[in-house]
């Protein structure tokens, strides 16, 4: 044990802020108390400690620091009582300091040599930036001035933690410090001065506001007696947990800095300066792993494979095969026989790797990277080093499936950047393009364009279902609605009439039976606008003015100004009832085609992309290009042919389903284009859609957008009638594939044997233009 005096402040310029006396006296006093309580054998060595200090004059005096060796016997008697005896005082770091902590006077062997040879390169981590020491003292003796004196619990503990960089390894090791306040008394010069804790609460834990307490607490005021008890703990282990923990909690940092600083805290774990750590995270794209990335530059195996210029064709097959069968790898040296049996090794070789291994890293189960422990030198991997990383891996694990995580996220934000959501038969090609993208990006190429995503030679396949009549029946509702509001104006004109008297009002009620003529017969969008203006600017103001002034007739204009809700009022009730119903039948057909989406995909990939206009409209893409890793032939493009038919009278079925449903009765008409030939489409990045490309093909986009009103050859009649589907083709060979569909259908009852053949006008820039029709069978929905 030692009593020579450290001074706790490296700069050894310290003068204490309150009135301290070292002495024994709260020691005794704990244990009179001691003796009393303990029933064990202890009591008896409580006792006798007792009496030594009670028969030794030194009770009685005010100690000096330097003074400390006068009283080696009853230190030790101290530190006796208040260690394990099984505690060896060689390794223990323990001490006893003045009140205030300022100087050590007695010391074990262990922690005077830490003090003498670490002290002056130890430095505080959990100190505030910039706070002195001086700061921190005063920090120490208001929070137990609170503490003991005013019951006033704080955050701040009695402990910090100091690192240190140890010279014979070059790797940090930390120490947790912390100072026993229990035998320090505080004795009150004067009264106790009154506080509001809601004033200091923001100065206690802030070392720049902490000088303001001592305008309301003065230290003058107080004397600290006793001494206290410092031990300082190696926590080096701990702590590097937890700063991987708290680096990937916090996000403090970016991906780089992040691997940097858990590496970091994997050669503390491992306590041996020779062994390097790297970490590589599987990213893949489609399912096939890719290394470009910067999570890949952590990995020495990734940075020797690109310097010596591994074959990527190889490396691509080492780590696919590894992926396959992951299992923990050692190398302890690497030789020519090694090498000849793994190749790969070479690379690490050439990079002045002597030893090399692999842990495999697993996140919920799923293998979500790999571990690399190397040295420059022959090691030999011990057990006792994996055991101190075990704590460490289920976070190296979480590190990993981060990385995974924002390298999906990084891809799907191009892609939603770039192009649009996306369905799975076609993520694959937008996958690629954004990782394409991606890594041009990371290798710092500027003004990168992204590439076009194209699909050659598909299928289409179209299909639209209409309202009947939306136009008309929006117009009708809006008439009925219009002469519903100005039934209204009337009434309420009539009523204020009867006892406001006043010739305007006449004059009001004639110009609302002028728009209700009007109303009655055709009505424009500019006549729509007129009698907006004729609302607004003449009947709400006038009837706005007697709601406000003349209590009486409230009640009778409230009904007015409430039926111009949208939501609730009369005046929207049949546009609302309109609404309501084309909602219904529009949600109806889209859950229908979500659904029967999954039986078509479960055939053959296809892109399938719906429109909303009055009804739905859809387009569906088929062909090689969209599923290269599956062989395309045409019977999956009869198929999804004959899908189309079949689906396009179960939702004719399913809309006439509905009509009891609808506040107001809709039809639906049934659309299909025929196309055979393939076309290409490609991703516009500006109307984030599918395209045809080529003159050809956009000839296809022309007929697709006329066909929906077209008339019969000779005719005003529509092709689209409610309870029919109309099949519009160039060639016959196009309408024989799709007879044989009706006629099947029709067997199955599905259609009715009605089948028309129809020559249709000439539109704008088409000719030749044929169609089929036949009708649905709604008989069978109505057995169901």
């Amino acid at each position: 044990m030692h009593t020579e005096v450290l001074n706790i402040n490296k700069d050894d310029c310290f003068l204490c802020q309150v009135d301290t006396c070292l002495s024994f006296n709260p020691f005794v006093e704990h244990l009179k108390e001691r003796v009393q309580t303990e029933k064990t054998l202890k009591s008896e060595f409580y006792r006798y400690v007792l009496d030594k200090f009670e028969k030794d004059t030194c009770i009685d005096l005010n100690m000096h620091p330097e003074d400390a060796e006068k009283y080696r016997e009853m230190l030790e008697l101290i530190y006796s009582i208040l260690t394990p005896p099984i505690l060896n005082e060689k390794e223990f770091f323990w001490a006893l300091s003045t009140p205030v902590p300022e100087k050590i006077f007695f010391s074990t062997d262990a922690f005077f040599d830490f003090h003498s040879s670490h002290h002056s390169g130890l430095h505080a981590v959990n100190m505030s930036q910039g706070e002195l020491f001086s700061q921190r003292q005063k920090r120490f003796i208001y929070n137990l001035i609170l503490e003991r004196l005013y019951g006033f619990s704080t955050v701040s503990k009695n402990e910090l933690l100091f690192a240190y960089s140890d010279p014979g390894t070059g790797l940090s090791r930390y120490y947790n410090i912390q100072t026993s306040t229990q035998f320090v008394n505080i004795k009150l010069v004067g009264d106790l001065p009154e506080i509001n804790f809601d004033i200091i609460e923001p100065y206690i834990n802030n070392y720049e506001g902490i000088d303001v307490l001592e305008d309301i607490l003065p230290l003058s005021n107080f004397k600290f007696e006793g001494f206290t008890v410092i031990t300082l703990t190696d926590i080096t282990l701990p702590h590097a947990i937890e700063s991987i923990r708290n680096e990937l909690v916090n996000h403090s940092n970016n991906e780089t800095d992040q691997y940097d600083l858990i590496i970091d805290s994997l050669k503390t774990l491992s306590e041996n300066p020779a062994i390097e750590f790297g970490l590589l995270p599987f990213l893949t794209v489609n399912d096939k792993l890719i290394f470009d990335t910067n999570e890949c530059s952590q990995s020495v195996l990734i940075s020797s494979a690109k310097e010596f210029n591994l074959a990527e064709e190889t490396f691509y097959a080492i780590t696919n095969d590894y992926k396959l069968n992951p299992k923990p790898v050692f190398f302890r040296s690497l030789t020519d026989e090694k090498i000849s049996k793994h190749p790969f090794l070479n690379v690490l070789k050439q990079a002045g790797i002597k030893s090399y291994g692999i842990f495999p890293v697993y996140y919920n189960k799923e293998i979500a990277g790999i571990m690399e422990v190397y040295s420059y030198q022959e090691i030999v991997f011990y057990e006792k080093l994996l055991s101190k990383l075990q704590a460490a891996i289920p976070l190296v694990a979480q590190l990993l499936q981060n990385s995974i995580d924002q390298f999906t996220f990084r891809i799907e934000t191009i892609i939603k950047d770039k192009f649009t959501s996306l369905q799975p038969s076609v993520q694959w090609k937008f996958n690629e393009v954004a990782w394409n993208y991606l890594r041009k990006s990371n290798r710092k190429k500027k003004n990168q364009e992204i590439e076009t995503i194209v699909f050659e030679d598909v299928y289409p396949l179209f299909g639209a279902v209409d309202i009947r009549n939306s136009t008309i029946e929006r117009n009708s509702a809006l008439q009925e609605d219009l002469k519903s509001l100005l039934t209204i104006i009337m009434e309420t004109l009539t009523v204020l009439k009867k006892h406001i008297h006043l010739t305007l009002t006449d004059r009001m009620i004639y110009k609302c039976e002028e728009w209700l003529e009007k109303v009655n017969g055709f009505i424009t969008t500019n006549d729509e606008l007129m009698l907006d203006g004729f609302l607004q600017d003449e009947v709400n103001p006038f009837l706005d003015h007697f709601r406000k002034n003349y209590p009486n007739e409230k009640e009778v204009i409230d009904r007015y100004f409430d039926s111009l809700s949208e939501e609730n009022g009369l005046s929207y009730t049949n546009r609302r009832n309109l609404e309501a119903s084309m909602q219904l039948i529009n949600t109806s057909i889209n859950h229908y085609l979500e659904q029967a989406q999954e039986e078509v995909q479960g055939s053959y990939p296809c892109y399938f992309e719906k429109f909303r206009t009055d009804g739905v409209e859809y387009d569906i893409y088929i062909g090689q290009s969209i599923a290269p890793e599956k062989m395309f032939d045409v019977l999956y493009l009869k198929n999804i042919r004959l899908w189309q038919l079949k689906s396009m009278a179960e939702i004719a079925r399913l809309a006439y389903g509905l009509t009891d449903q609808l506040s107001r009765p809709l039809q639906t008409t049934q659309l299909i284009f025929i196309h055979s030939n393939p076309i290409d489409i490609s991703f516009r990045n500006d109307e984030r859609r599918f395209d045809v490309e080529g003159a050809y093909n956009i000839r296809y986009e022309v007929v697709k957008k006329r066909i929906d009103k077209v008339l019969i050859a000779g005719t005003i009649e529509r092709l689209t009638q409610p309870g029919k589907i109309a099949m519009v083709y160039f060639n016959q060979t196009e309408a024989a594939e799709y007879m044989e569909y009706i006629k099947y259908l029709q067997e199955e009852n599905i259609l009715l044997d009605d089948l028309e053949q129809l020559e249709l006008e000439e539109l704008q820039g088409v000719t030749g233009l044929k169609a089929l029709r036949v009708g649905v069978n709604y008989e069978i929905a109505l057995e169901k």
